[in-house]
Parts: C-alpha cells; structure tokens; sequence
C-alpha cells in the first residue's frame, strides 16, 4: 500500500511539473477515491485523478497527456477516446482496455467503453473455470453474483382471493350477501395459491472436479442468496449438507467455512452412496418432493453402479426434475451412464455461460 499511495504521489507531481496546479488537499482525495475504486482498473484511477485533481477545464488536455505518459508510457496526447492494450491484475491478457478523454456525459465515448468491457466480459463468459486464473475467477464471481435465478412455481392446495376463475368463493359470497339482506350483488373467486419449488443442489468435490469445485460453490451461494429455498450438499466419499455455511454474506467466508465442514474435499468419489444418504436422510423427509434437484458431478464414481442406479431412481421419483451439470461433458463414464435415463437436463457446468443457460432453463422447468 505505501508503493502504492508513492506511485499516486508521483503522478500529482507529474501534473504540477506540467503546469497543472494541484494542491495537498487534492492529492489526498485523490488517493482516497483510488482507494475506494479498484486502482487496478485504468478507466476507475482515470476518472478520480480527473474529478480530484483536475479544476479547470483548460487543463483537461494536459492532464491527459500526463496520465497516458505516467501509467502508460506514451508520449503521444491522448484523443477523444482512445483504447489501449494493457494486462493490468484482474483483466483478462491482451484484452482492449478504455482510456476516455471525454465528459461522462458523451454518448459515444460511454458507448465505446461499455462494447469493449462487453468483449472482455463475453471472453470470461466462455472461458472454462480450469483454465481460468485466480483474478479471472474473482472477475467472474463478480458477474456471477448478478445472477438472477427463478424456480418454477406450483401450485399448492391452499387457496386465495382471485378477482376472476372458475372456482366461486362460497364463504365470501354469502358473507358479503348479508350486507343486503341476503341478496347476492356480485360474485367473489378464488384460485390455487402458487409458490416456487424448493431448489436442491448437491456439488461433486472430489479431486476430478478440483478445477470446478469452487466456482460451482460460488454459485452455490449466488444461488442461496438469489432463491428462498434452496439447499446445498457436497459429497465426495460421503454427504454434508453446507447450506448453513452459504448463509453468510461474504462469498470467501461463506466458502472458507463450507471447506471447512467438508471433509473428504478433493478426495475420492461414491455418487452411488452419497445419493442414497440423502435420499433415505433428507429426501424421503420431504425435502425433494416437488422440488428440482441439481447434480454437479464428472459421473467418476468409484461406488457400486447398481446402487446409483437405485438412488437415482428414487431420486427421480421424489423430485419434480433432475438437472445434471458435468463440466467434463457427457463423456463414457460408467456413473454418467447408469444416471442418464433418470435425468431430465443435462448441461455442461464447465464456465459462466453454460451456468447462465441453466439460469435461464431453470423457470421452464
């Protein structure tokens, strides 16, 4: 941190031996607002360098030229708009990256920004989590807290007050019929009350899913934070339930305590046991009637076959649909071939993009 407020110090000096007139009580706010922002991010040390230390609109110009040659090394003032290659920690490798020298207001230099950050976002979006990064990954756990998942509504036996149907209200008709003396004025309905089904979604950690058990507990927890019901397990050789751990609010927390329940992570694999635990434990208790059991799992299971092939089965007759995610693709493995004809979806898993697709399926379910 102190090489860091030495590298901004650095820069407002830059600005006065240009002519730039920038007093100590700017470059504090200016190392204050870097602070707040992501000082890793061009487009972010721009704008609070501009909005702090910049007061008059003459010296726009040369304080452009200044920030290209201090953080960019270039000699050349910079234009309107003017895109860069740079790495910098956090980005993707020779992604486009913005510089503006226009108003926040310009339209053009806004809609420039945005379609190179888009590019660089739709990169990340298919880009398989074994192949990404640490920073990569901490890029697309930001994007994958956006997202926005939708169980699929039933209905339930309980019902509610309609303003229209087939099925009359008797009880509030003749009620409200004693206001007049018995007369029916209008008509009262009722329908079935909705609600979403539970979500149920149980995360292969052993070591062939090393690569992917992390991401796909990041959106275990987006998904615990972005539905009401929802629980989550984790098995390698045996079953633990993390939906607890999930609860807390900060994802490495929440993943830092989830690992920490988890005993067998990154270890062996019996699809076959984990699931029979959960049906005869949780599932026959009610927690998987109706609702839509998520498998993220390679189908690498080290178990006895026809064991998941009767876990499954009744997996299958206990939930309404039974989604499958293997990062590995479909694949010849024995676990993925004895679970097949018990499951409904079958997707990939292996990056963002394949995750938003089931986000997308998950309320046509």
């Amino acid at each position: 941190m102190p090489d860091f407020v030495a590298t901004l110090v650095g820069f407002t000096r830059a600005l006065r031996g240009a002519g730039v007139v920038v007093g100590t009580g700017d470059a504090q706010v200016f190392c204050g607002a870097a602070a707040v922002l992501d000082p890793t991010d061009l487009v972010d040390l721009y704008w609070a360098g501009r909005c702090a230390l910049v007061t008059r609109r003459e010296d726009i110009p040369t304080y452009d030229e200044v920030f290209r040659r201090f953080f960019l090394g270039g000699a050349a003032p910079a234009s309107a708009v003017e895109t860069l290659k740079v790495t910098p920690a956090g980005a993707v490798a020779e992604s486009t990256f913005v510089v503006p020298a226009a108003e926040p207001g310009d339209t053009v230099a806004e809609e420039t920004s945005l379609g190179l950050m888009a590019s660089t976002v739709d990169v990340l979006r298919h880009r398989s989590f074994a192949q990404c990064s640490p920073a990569e990954l901490a890029a697309l756990r930001r994007i994958m807290a956006r997202l926005r998942l939708t169980p699929p509504l039933r209905r339930t036996r309980r019902v509610t007050a309609a303003p229209s149907g087939r099925a009359l209200d008797l009880r509030r008709v003749v009620r409200e019929s004693m206001r007049t003396q018995g007369e029916i004025v209008s008509l009262r309905w009722r329908r079935r009350r909705v609600r979403p089904r539970p979500l149920v979604l149980i995360l292969d950690v052993s070591g062939s899913m090393a690569d992917y058990s992390r991401a796909l507990l990041q959106f275990a927890h987006t998904t615990r934070r972005a539905a009401r019901r929802v629980e989550v397990f984790c098995f390698g050789t045996r079953l633990t339930c993390v939906t607890r751990p999930l609860r807390t609010r900060s994802v490495d927390e929440a993943l830092r305590q989830a690992a920490a329940a988890v005993v067998d992570w990154e270890g062996g694999t019996r699809i076959g046991a984990s699931l029979d635990h959960f049906v005869r434990r949780w599932g026959r208790r009610g927690m998987s009637r109706g609702a839509i059991v998520v498998i993220c799992s390679d189908g690498l299971d080290r178990g006895d076959p026809e064991l998941l092939a009767t876990s499954m089965a009744r997996l299958s007759r206990l939930s309404h649909r039974i989604v499958w995610l293997n990062p590995h693709g479909g694949g010849g493995a024995v676990g993925m071939m004895v679970a097949e004809p018990h499951i409904d979806v079958l997707l990939s898993g292996h990056d963002l993009a394949s995750l938003e697709e089931f986000a997308t399926l998950l309320p046509t379910l």
